[in-house]
């Protein structure tokens, strides 16, 4: 009776998973989720990049999708260990409301990255933890799942990358990534069972890591993971023509469409790989088709690759590219859920990088063919010429901290080949890859719940809100 009284007093309430009967009796039954979260995680998108890239898109006055957002915050990111952070801890911080040391994935706070051996930093793909070097921490995936949520993970990276691995896995070190990917094979050895009968929807790249080294793969127990996902009932797609064909019934899907990382959006080829927006709504669509709340990882991974490279172009772009499956999700979501009342829509990023503005430009308006904008060379703002340094030399508006191109002697600047895809912006210190930054970043959210980010936060602070704006 008691019980009955309760569920009565819940049925308008937001409830998740109960044990109430739905006959006459009180035998405990289990309700069917009826919440959204999406998580858009922009790898490497700091505040510099933002701006930049609305910028390039859009011009000084315009606005992305993200501006759009109704609730903001600024996230600190920095790990238990470092005060910029990698990848690795700071999602797993987002994904487990724990902080943890760089490198580690989705472990408790005094783990240290270590490979099975105990050796510092890694035998790189195939590693498990020593033996009292920390406990695993569950992810809101995993949580999720658990409560009965459909879950999905999409990126254009590896799908056994940092990021996308901080959601289903757990590991000393982010580089094994052939025990990553096993974590994703039903049944498998290796298999994260908290994950129960398989993650729904898996799309990225990283072929290299479900293959045996036999087929061109690095995996050196010779099995195909591919093959193993087929055999639980996975619909595979290694290619665009074949995701097109995925089904969208509410079966697992798993697309993979490149050995290792997706193409950078500026370089895709849209009959060979699917932009991030076509991934994000179909992975939307098999998930909603199951008829229960879901659960979905978006990352726009290769925004933190093109920024190591000091590749400014290609970050600005597949900023923009992220932005636009943050557009496309929205509008899907808006159909599926008028006014979001069941769906939180989350948008971060896990780190800052050393990316910088130079000088006092004059408003360059987007990039176009034939004028550059944000990628140009810095004109002054009030009589439009270029700006120079103490040598006379013109210098370009994006420039950064540290990177590659450290020039030895500056000079002339050629304004033409600032437009091409290859340039890269100088760097003021000389380092082989440029480094993340330790500045806080954008936070953006809309929907069931939006309202509790606001202010500044910590990143592991945010697993704690969705969980609270939808009553896990």
């Amino acid at each position: 009776m008691r019980l009955k009284m309760l569920c009565a007093a819940l049925a308008g309430a937001t409830v998740l998973v109960a044990a109430c009967g739905s006959g006459g009796d009180d035998t405990p039954a289990a309700v069917t989720p009826t919440k959204n979260v999406l998580f858009f995680l922009g790898d490497g998108m700091g505040i510099t990049t933002l701006t930049a890239a609305r910028i390039y898109h859009v011009g000084e006055d315009g606005e992305l999708t993200i501006d759009q957002l109704p609730e903001t915050a600024f996230v600190h990111t920095y790990s238990a260990d470092g005060q910029v952070t990698d990848s690795a801890p700071s999602m797993s911080a987002y994904m487990t409301g724990v902080k943890m040391n760089n490198e580690v994935i989705a472990m408790s706070a005094e783990t240290v990255a270590t490979d099975a051996s105990g050796a510092p930093y890694h035998t790189r793909y195939d590693s498990t933890c020593p033996a009292g070097n920390g406990t695993p921490a569950e992810t809101l995936l995993e949580q999720m799942k658990a409560a009965g949520y459909g879950t999905g993970v999409v990126t254009t990276t590896r799908i056994t990358h940092a990021t996308p691995a901080a959601t289903y896995s757990h590991v000393c070190h982010r580089d094994a990534e052939n025990t990553i990917a096993a974590a994703l094979v039903p049944g498998g050895a290796g298999y994260n069972a908290k994950l129960g009968d398989g993650v729904d929807v898996i799309l990225g790249g990283g072929t290299s890591y479900f293959m045996p080294k036999e087929d061109g793969g690095t995996r050196n127990d010779k099995r195909n993971l591919i093959d193993e996902l087929k055999a639980k009932s996975y619909s595979y797609a290694a290619d665009k023509a074949a995701f097109d064909k995925l089904p969208v019934d509410g079966s697992r899907i798993v697309g993979l469409f490149t050995k290792s990382h997706m193409a950078y959006d500026l370089d895709r080829d849209p009959a060979k790989e699917p932009s991030l927006a076509e991934m994000t709504l179909k992975a939307i669509d098999v998930l909603s088709a199951k008829k229960k709340g879901f659960f979905l990882m978006v990352e726009g991974g290769r925004i933190d690759h093109a920024l190591h490279a000091t590749n400014a172009r290609r970050a600005l772009q597949d900023t923009v590219a992220f932005d636009a499956a943050i557009a496309a999700a929205l509008t899907r979501m808006q159909a599926l859920d008028p006014g979001l009342k069941n769906t939180l829509v989350v948008v971060t990023a896990d780190h800052d990088h050393a990316l910088q503005m130079n000088g006092y430009a004059a408003r360059t308006g987007k990039t176009e063919p034939g004028k550059p904008g944000v990628l140009g060379l810095v004109n002054n703002y009030v009589n439009g010429k270029p700006s120079t340094d103490v040598d006379g030399n013109p210098y370009t508006i994006l420039g950064f901290g540290n990177g590659p191109r450290r020039l030895a002697t500056r000079g002339p600047i050629d304004a033409a080949s600032l437009e091409g895809t290859d340039f890269l912006q100088e760097a003021v210190v000389p380092l082989s890859s440029e480094t993340h930054g330790g500045g806080d970043v954008f936070l953006g959210a809309q929907g069931l719940g939006a309202e509790n980010f606001s202010g500044v936060l910590t990143n592991n602070e945010v697993f704690g809100l969705i969980k609270k704006s939808i009553g896990l």
